[in-house]
């Protein structure tokens, strides 16, 4: 008993970096309606800042350094600790003002793209200032013990859980028993009736920006020792924190506290377990990873619609959409432009065409599910990776041969999807999006980072062959073959066509209904639940070809193929290319990691290390000032050049006049 209660203390000091995010979350979706995916991320800023100022007395800006003391007299611990706090309230108070508020009256979509963008541009600029492998974070809270019923327990555990317990009640109180939080609380109700009595809806939530920033700068600076710090974990500590918060309906601070304490003792206690003989040896990695998910999935289905939105003035209108026409001619010429760009390159540029045609298709897949059919999905390369693990075993274990090992694979990747899609039948928008994501985090854990279950021998993968062709990606020093790069062309465009009929024909207005008004739809016949699983199905079919052609392109698969940071950076991508058209998706392929665009940018400019902070930057300009994106724009601007009466062009992903923008109550997705 006394080991377990050990380790139940010990996930205290987890808990109350969850529980303290899960609170900052409730108090900013009571201010602004928005789920904030770069909460976790805000913190990160904060944890290295201080890291460096008490390694070598350096205050690291976004663009240059300030000296405030050396390696032998660093910063004092409790400057250090303010101005770490004083970091996370000024980015915090930037994405308000800078981000999500020209956003309030944005579509769900554009609210949550800008909300990982943001995520990942912190993230990517915090690898970029910090030296993140050497930099280590100290001891700040007493470095004392007690002992309890047979446990050894660590104060500094037992502090971090009062702090996060004394948070929360202080932001209830807030909430509560302040003019200021009523009003807020108020507006988050009618905000009409807000701004009549003489409140800013605003400015009150730029002061919930500022307190949850301070709150979470300090709890994770406090808690940083113990936990230690790595970039990745402080960004997705979003997502426990956001199981326990949707526990409370995003309304209540004591459910979120008590929740994220429990979860991060919980968490602890099943590292505990993974040490008994008796443990089995497939869940030895990756379960705690799995757990916030399930968290999420059954609180979301179980409440369905009774999570409260806000309201707002006046109705979201969605983006545009363009519905695409095969051409032939068109459709040839780009053919051509491809395969000569295959023949004029080698080694790694024709590396970065052949990926930014596979990542293509898997654009396609988000542009279907969330450009099409509404849905918000975080997890494409989750479904990718599936297919590409499971491609490996077919190939090297049963020796299934091209090109029905690419479809048994993609398949698997189908039936997954569909079992993500579920949650769906019930919950829509930035709810979708958060068991998306979680789903992703699991998966990339559970799986994809447990050696009892992708490795096998080395994770290899057989070299395709066709009627006695080899196939292979590559001959000697050959970094890749003609054959190969024709090989995926032919893929991509077939399952691309397809995709399009099925765009252009009933299953594509089947989809634009479900988009526009899921209750509307269902009164004209359309099978509401049938079409979003189809919708998930299809999407994960098309990132499960895609994953396997990764995977012939490798020859030999890793987790790190397919990380929720390369999934998330392919979202940005294709959101700035276009989330609601093909042209877009193709876009999104020449611009995605490892592409084209990524060589250009890493052989011929030398910034390569700039090109996640890049997708970025990228990502929220689209989001806040063009989300029709680039492709979009260039379409509207074409409309309004043209000369009436005159026939539009043709392409391959050219389009009838874009289907009027939707609109739907504020709160809703539809």
């Amino acid at each position: 008993m006394g080991q377990f209660l050990q380790f139940v203390f010990l996930g205290l000091s987890t808990g109350a970096v969850y529980a303290v995010l899960a609170s900052s979350l409730v108090g900013v979706y009571a201010a602004t309606g928005i789920i904030n995916f770069a909460q976790g991320a805000l913190g990160l800023w904060a944890v290295y800042a201080v890291a460096a100022l008490r390694t070598d007395g350096s205050l690291v800006l976004p663009i240059g350094t300030i000296s405030l003391g050396s390696a032998d007299d660093p910063t004092p611990m409790g400057l250090a600790i303010t101005i770490g706090v004083l970091s996370t309230v000024i980015w915090a108070v930037l994405a308000h003002y800078l981000v999500f508020r020209p956003l309030r009256q944005a579509p769900v979509l554009a609210q949550v793209v800008a909300s990982v963008g943001f995520m990942l541009f912190l993230q990517a600029l915090v690898q970029l200032r910090f030296d993140t492998e050497n930099l280590l974070a100290l001891a700040v809270l007493p470095d004392k013990t007690v002992e309890f019923a047979g446990a050894v327990v660590n104060v500094s555990d037992l502090i971090l859980a009062g702090l996060a317990i004394a948070i929360a009640a202080l932001f209830w109180a807030y909430f509560r028993l302040t003019r200021l939080g009523v009003a807020t609380r108020a507006g988050a109700e009618d905000e009409l009736a807000a701004r009549l009595v003489g409140y800013s809806p605003d400015r009150l939530a730029a002061i919930v920006w500022v307190l949850t920033g301070a709150a979470t700068g300090l709890i994770v600076i406090l808690a940083a020792f113990t936990i230690g710090l790595n970039v990745t974990s402080y960004t997705f500590f979003v997502i426990p924190a956001l199981a326990v918060a949707l526990l409370g309906r995003l309304t209540s601070f004591g459910i979120a506290c008590a929740g994220g304490l429990a979860l991060g003792a919980f968490q602890a206690v099943i590292t505990w377990l993974t040490t008994k003989d008796w443990w089995p040896e497939w869940a030895q990695a990756g379960l705690g990873d799995a757990v916030p998910f399930v968290v999420i999935v059954v609180a979301l289905f179980l409440m369905g619609g009774r999570i409260p939105s806000r309201g707002s003035l006046g109705e979201v209108k969605m983006p545009a959409v363009r519905i695409p026409r095969i051409r032939l001619i068109p459709t040839v010429v780009t053919l051509a432009v491809v395969i000569a760009a295959v023949l004029l390159t080698s080694g790694t540029w024709r590396f970065g065409v052949v990926t930014s045609i596979i990542l293509s298709l898997i654009a396609l897949s988000l542009v279907l599910l969330t450009g099409y059919l509404g849905q918000i999905s975080l997890a494409s390369m989750a479904f990718a990776g599936t297919a590409g693990f499971a491609l490996s075993k077919l190939t090297v274990n049963w020796n299934v041969p091209f090109p029905f090992s690419i479809l048994f694979a993609a398949l698997i990747a189908t039936a997954l999807g569909v079992l993500v899609g579920i949650p769906a039948l019930r919950i829509r928008g930035a709810q979708l999006a958060v068991v998306t994501l979680a789903a992703a985090i699991a998966i990339q854990g559970f799986v994809f980072n447990n050696p009892e279950i992708t490795a096998y021998e080395g994770n290899m993968i057989t070299d395709p062959t066709l009627f006695g062709l080899d196939l292979g990606v590559r001959d000697g020093t050959n970094l890749v073959t003609v054959r190969f790069a024709v090989m995926v062309l032919i893929v991509v465009a077939v399952a691309t066509l397809v995709v399009m009929r099925f765009m252009s024909g009933s299953t594509g207005r089947a989809f634009l209904a479900v988009r526009s008004n899921e209750r509307a739809a269902a009164s004209v016949g359309i099978n509401v639940a049938a079409t979003k699983l189809l919708g998930f199905a299809l999407s994960a079919f098309l990132a499960g070809v895609g994953g396997c052609l990764i995977g012939y392109s490798r020859g030999q698969l890793s987790a790190g193929s397919f990380t929720v940071m390369v999934g998330l950076t392919l979202l940005a991508m294709t959101y700035v290319g276009g989330i609601t058209s093909v042209s877009g998706a193709f876009l999104a392929g020449v611009i995605g990691p490892l592409g084209v665009g990524y060589v250009f940018l890493n052989q011929t400019l030398d910034l390569g290390e700039y090109y996640e902070i890049i997708a970025a930057g990228g990502l929220l300009l689209m989001a806040v000032l063009n989300p029709v994106g680039v492709s979009g724009a260039v379409a509207e601007l074409a409309e309004r050049l043209r000369p009436r009466g005159r026939p539009r062009p043709d392409g391959p992903g050219a389009a009838t006049p874009a289907v009027a923008p939707t609109t739907s109550k504020a709160g809703l997705n539809v």
